[in-house]
């Protein structure tokens, strides 16, 4: 059975409840709605990597993917490098914005389900149970199904701005997408870096993933990327 939510209903996942221990110490879990947990992501590994020339120079697409999961570790880095939180005091991210709007939401995608990635609380919050990697592709990227992660990454306008005398639409869309394309590029070095395969890309199934994930229409897909391990 799939479980849809809306951008608002997505917060009722951040309630914590306290599960209380015989010593008096606190536990905090998130909720679950039954078919699709929210996972609470290890912290992410901030150190270590190649060199950034290194990454530089391995920095490539490829569309061959093993199915093999990534860890809740790796999937914790890969979140954190793409668009996480590196200044905790400000809440400032790995990837610039106009403004620091911080307007792109990443939507994630593996055989269990469709997430929404919260980089304060580092958790993936539930939007769809299943599989639906498919609609994060077209009939032309078939690698989409096998590649154990697809990210969507979908710009909120609600967050970016004052549109009018101050800024036109066309500015804010063109400072949106430029937004994008740092994460992106980010997600591209942590993969030359840890040695996997990524792809972004632009040709997704907007109408069915707009559906999916409940998006308003202040919400805009931007682009996806495929994520997994080279096929061997």
């Amino acid at each position: 059975m799939r479980a849809r939510y809306s951008q608002c209903a997505v917060a009722t996942f951040l309630i914590l409840i306290w599960a209380v221990g015989g010593c008096g110490s606190a536990k905090p879990l998130l909720i679950s709605d039954g078919s699709l947990d929210a996972i609470r992501l290890p912290a992410p590994r901030t150190t270590g990597g190649k060199p950034l020339m290194e990454a530089l120079g391995d920095r490539q697409s490829s569309r061959d993917f093993s199915p093999a999961s990534l860890s809740e570790q790796v999937l914790s880095d890969l979140l954190w490098a793409a668009f996480g939180i590196n200044r905790p005091d400000s809440g400032k991210r790995t990837a610039p914005s106009a403004l620091n709007w911080q307007e792109t939401d990443i939507y994630v995608f593996t055989h269990q389900g469709a997430y929404l990635y919260d980089a304060s609380e580092n958790a993936l919050l539930p939007i769809a149970a299943g599989d639906h990697r498919s609609a994060t592709g077209s009939a032309l990227q078939p690698y989409v199904k096998k590649a154990p992660v697809n990210l969507v990454y979908v710009v909120d306008s609600a967050r970016s701005g004052i549109v009018g005398r101050v800024m036109s639409t066309e500015d804010r869309d063109m400072f949106s997408d430029a937004a994008v394309g740092f994460i992106s590029q980010n997600v591209y070095l942590y993969c030359a870096s840890e040695g996997l395969s990524t792809v972004v890309r632009g040709m997704v199934d907007r109408e069915s993933l707009t559906t999916l994930l409940s998006l308003r229409p202040e919400q805009r897909i931007i682009l996806a990327q495929s994520v997994g391990y080279p096929a061997e």
